[in-house]
């Protein structure tokens, strides 16, 4: 293969920044709106654990595979696969139409977010309800904005801002956003989970969060179930596989810039613990306060009386009806429960939102980066035109998901809204099909060992490497296939996000 000559690879200053920027990555609205909503509905502390032990496992081998093939080749994910053997090039063609097809409908939602932060501002501000009690109770707010032309402009005010951000280059632009905005948002959730943790009546909440119930794994008949235990394992790998920005090409872009003495194994550990880390915080910002709201407004004498007088199930039953996930969580059950608060509830619902949108704009820097880092080893351009290129592009992409529950909502694709169906192709379909086929690519087409030797260059033990071999051979493969079939049918069973 022959190759034109190819600009120089930028680096992270070193492995604190590298190990922020993936952290900040990693960390998006999967950990606010997702797993918060998974915990709850599968035992709180069983899937916590459950959670724990695939990021340390399946997580951990596909992090150190995409950031080992990111650092041997210094390339982007489109150029990347082709660099190590030719036949396999198609692969990074098809690991960059995630980023490509995903940052457009992110920074939409980005978009969402922002409005929602504005109008919680305002809201502290001049105390008045702008929202409209009515409308926030019946989640009319919430349609009425995404059946709007405004997130459109929300959108494309994300996606400019993030861009402006790549155009500074990955020392001087990401490294300098993640320096700011990350810390930001550890205090902004520590700040939120002191305020809850001395709401009355938060301790029930919290337990109900993390104590592990078993009752999850339990039939009807008050028998263990292997089926259960099943649904409550692909659902933790699931949530792992997208939280860690796995199978989206940024970390084997942010690989690329990694610099050849930094240990590998030792930064994929502490990523992993920032992301679970975060992840676990967001359940306790948001899983005692719809709690405390589902006992306090769900649990009716109507309901109780349907669970043959059992308090208990009783409110079991609010708070599932109560604990939605996705933009359902986010955007119509939160701000119930802030405006329920009273006064100060327009002031934690701007800090939540505050923090939601550092959370939205460092991940959605990082696909944004994955689109221009591609572009770059692709077409030889220099930095600024390959990010001003993706900017467009990605604007132009945002529109038919800013407009999807609008101007295009009679529009469906296989039964789908537009951002509903680009959910679904890159999450449910693509990622898991990429994640495997790397695998494959490593384990089988070259060998465990390329990635080991990477780890080890820096002259440490990469003590993990015969697990490693065990897991990117048989283990991983068989997982993400069981991931993306558990992931089809759901799509498929719920039709898309319920909002």
């Amino acid at each position: 293969m022959t190759h034109k000559k190819h600009l120089p690879r930028t680096r992270w200053s070193g492995q604190l920044a590298f190990v922020l920027a993936a952290s900040a990555s990693a960390i998006g609205l999967g950990n606010l709106w997702r797993f918060p909503y998974l915990a709850a509905q599968y035992g709180g502390g069983t899937f916590i654990l459950i959670y724990l032990l695939l990021t340390m496992t399946l997580g951990f081998t596909l992090m150190v595979t995409e950031i080992s093939i990111g650092r041997m080749t210094a390339q982007s994910p489109l150029t990347a696969y082709g660099r190590i053997k030719r036949q396999w090039g198609f692969l990074g063609y098809l690991a960059v139409i995630i980023p490509a097809v995903i940052c457009p409908y992110y920074c939409v939602i980005a978009g969402w977010v922002v409005k929602y932060f504005i109008t919680y501002v305002k809201m502290a501000v001049s105390g008045v309800n702008v929202m409209g009690e009515q409308a926030v109770d019946s989640g009319a707010f919430f349609g009425a904005f995404i059946g709007s032309t405004e997130p459109l402009w929300y959108g494309a005010l994300v996606i400019v801002a993030c861009s402006a951000v790549i155009l500074l280059g990955v020392k001087n632009g990401i490294e300098r956003s993640n320096l700011v905005m990350m810390p930001l948002l550890f205090f902004a959730a520590l700040a939120i989970c002191v305020y809850v943790a001395f709401l009355p009546g938060s301790g029930a909440g919290l337990s109900y969060y993390l104590v592990p119930n078993l009752d999850c794994l339990t039939n009807e008949a008050g028998e263990f179930s292997f089926a259960l235990l099943g649904k409550t394992i692909l659902g933790a790998m699931g949530q792992m596989f997208y939280s860690l920005s796995l199978a989206m090409g940024i970390m084997i872009t942010y690989g690329s810039y990694m610099k050849k003495q930094d240990n590998i194994e030792r930064s994929v550990r502490r990523i992993e613990i920032a992301d679970t880390f975060i992840a676990i915080i967001a359940g306790f910002m948001i899983i005692p306060v719809v709690y405390m709201f589902a006992v306090k407004t769900g649990v009716t004498p109507e309901l109780v009386a349907q669970h043959g007088g059992d308090m208990a199930l009783a409110t079991k039953a609010a708070v599932k009806a109560a604990m939605n996930q996705g933009p359902g969580l986010m955007f119509v059950t939160l701000p119930k429960v802030f405006a329920s608060i009273g006064p100060t509830g327009a002031w934690l619902g701007a800090t939540f939102f505050l923090l939601v949108i550092f959370a939205a704009a460092t991940s959605a820097i990082s696909l944004l980066e994955a689109c221009t880092s591609s572009f770059c080893d692709l077409f030889h351009l220099p930095r600024a035109k390959s990010a001003l290129l993706v900017m467009v592009l990605t604007l132009g992409l945002s529109a038919l998901s800013a407009l999807s529950y609008g101007t295009f909502a009679n529009v469906k694709v296989f039964g789908y809204p537009f951002l509903d169906f680009f959910d679904f192709v890159t999450n449910s379909v693509l990622m898991p099909i990429v994640a495997t086929l790397t695998c494959i690519f490593i384990g089988w087409a070259m060998s465990p060992r390329l990635v080991v030797d990477q780890c080890e260059r820096t002259g440490h033990v990469f003590g993990a490497k015969g697990f490693y071999a065990l897991m990117v051979r048989y283990f991983a493969p068989l997982l993400l296939v069981a991931i993306l079939v558990s992931e089809i049918c759901r799509a498929l069973n719920l039709g898309g996000w319920s909002i």
